[in-house]
């Protein structure tokens, strides 16, 4: 497979100094010296699609933002740097290996849609990449290079669905990562000074807000958010053109792609490949390929697309051919599965995953979504009649019901493709022909140490209502938080646990 670096360098750049260096800083003289427009027809042209999960066109996102801000209060740029979705570790490879290719993407964008700050949304755990991050910022402000832009790093929550946009930005406004209703570029975040006073009287909810529409006839501050990949590959298009981004890829889906490979493989690793490079060949150059005497069963890429069978796994790694075959490419993280993994329980893991995730706002998501876990954790270990299975395929025909967000949509995809493509699993785990197994761990990626990759091992405990008690209080996140302060909320320090082959 060829080796690209576009966006995850191949060495750590240390220092802005040796950032520009390296004719880092270009595309953001460039985009300072044109209307900003024109960089939003540059991006359109170049066909740069989101790389945090949905592909939404860039370009389109950002003239959507210069549509709506207001001109009355200052946008902002979010760095959506929330990195959660199980098996993917790309963002914060990027980060580490360099942080002022992110940074300087954001400050072409902020130029772009006449933002007068840039958040970086981190996880408070992330402390190698918070640590970069405010390093790069104080030597931006310090040499002049973000100009008149403020800079700040947000620290959030562990929580799966503060990657979620809107739930994003709640977060960063002082309340919980509850996704809400209103779009980012008609409700973003308030003004420094609000946040840092604290929560308004009377608004301690999403539904109590006011939206920003075009024109700017409202105060309603509006937020341009990008994933940190999304960004990284910004300040070269603006400083080469949208041809030269399309001289790599498909049509369809230009560029390249950071992905990380796990599982079922000889190694575990991340590096940056042509979009529409075969899907066993990102899996042999990342992964080693299978294991030895294994072959390879099923992929997951993340939990928010079908599972891919083993006679699809020369599908390229594009948005328009992994949608043809009924799944995606989402933040380019493949989980292999090898022969002796039952997908039975990694359904069972998967659901359990979005079950205690989901935030409780939707209860055919929250509900249905406990309900189909417990069933399928049953039917793992082969103790669901098929009364209980007729039970488990309604939820799962319903979790989706009026959600407001995509978790209830994944939960219904993976469950389904199950069903769906590996009947015989479910077949024989129904009839009690098939061993008992413990669900399959499904949690969020830490690290990737010497190949072998590393998850949050306090998943195991943790609750539905978001806590690690011992017993589950019956209520739900929604519910048992939704009047709180995130300030308040008390932080727990992880358990770093490193894959085996029996929990991977």
């Amino acid at each position: 497979m060829r080796k690209v670096r576009r966006v995850l360098f191949a060495s750590t750049i240390g220092s802005l100094e040796e950032y520009q260096a390296k004719r880092g800083g270009e595309g953001l003289v460039a985009a300072r010296q044109v209307d900003p427009m024109v960089l939003v027809e540059t991006l359109e042209a170049s066909g740069l699609r989101g790389r945090g999960g949905a592909g939404f066109p860039t370009g389109r996102k950002w003239r959507t933002m210069v549509e709506n801000r207001s001109d009355r209060v200052g946008t902002t740029v979010v760095v959506n740097g929330a990195e959660g979705e199980p098996g993917t570790f790309k963002d914060r490879s990027i980060l580490r290996k360099n942080p002022y290719h992110v940074l300087e993407g954001a400050l072409i964008a902020a130029h772009a849609v006449g933002a007068d700050r840039i958040i970086f949304g981190l996880k408070r755990s992330f402390t190698i990449e918070v640590a970069r991050v405010r390093a790069a910022m104080a030597e931006a402000e310090a040499t002049g290079w973000s100009g008149d832009v403020a800079l700040e790093v947000f620290e959030g929550p562990d929580e799966y669905l503060y990657g979620e946009e809107t739930a994003l930005l709640e977060t960063i406004d002082g309340r919980f990562p509850f996704p809400r209703v209103a779009p980012p570029f008609r409700r973003g975040v308030r003004s420094a000074a609000e946040r840092h006073g604290g929560a308004r009287p009377g608004v301690t909810s999403a539904a109590n807000v006011q939206m920003a529409g075009p024109g700017g006839e409202t105060d309603a501050p509006p937020a341009l958010i990008d994933n940190v990949e999304t960004l990284a590959n910004v300040p070269r298009i603006i400083q080469r053109g949208a041809a030269w981004f399309r001289t790599v890829g498909t049509e369809e889906s230009p560029g390249t792609i950071v992905c990380t490979v796990t599982g079922s493989t000889r190694k575990h690793g991340v590096a940056e490949v042509i979009m529409g490079t075969p899907l066993r060949e990102v899996i042999e150059s990342i992964g080693g390929g299978a294991k030895e005497g294994r072959h390879i069963k099923a992929v997951m890429p993340g939990v928010a697309n079908g599972l891919i069978p083993a006679d699809l796994l020369d599908t390229p790694v594009s948005y328009e051919a992994m949608n043809a075959i009924g799944s995606g490419v989402g933040s380019g993280g493949f989980i292999v599965m090898d022969d002796t993994i039952d997908l039975v329980a990694v359904a069972a893991g998967v659901s359990r995953f979005l079950g205690v995730e989901s935030c409780g706002q939707c209860t055919p998501c929250k509900q249905g979504g406990l309900k189909i876990s417990g069933l399928l954790a049953d039917l793992s270990r082969s103790e669901a009649d098929e009364r209980a299975f007729a039970s488990m395929q309604a939820n799962v025909a319903e979790v989706s019901d009026s959600a407001r967000c995509y978790l209830a949509h994944q939960h219904e995809a993976v469950v389904q493709s199950v069903l769906e493509r590996f009947p015989e699993e479910m077949a024989a785990h129904r009839s009690g022909q098939a061993p008992a197994v413990p669900p399959y761990l499904v949690a969020e990626l830490i690290d990737i140490n010497g190949g072998l990759a590393v998850v949050d091992g306090r998943f195991r405990d943790k609750q539905p209502d978001w806590t690690f008690d011992e017993v589950f209080s019956g209520k739900l996140p929604a519910d048992r938080l939704g009047e709180g302060r995130y300030g308040d909320w008390t932080f727990k320090p992880r358990e770093w646990v490193s894959v085996t082959d029996s929990e991977d």
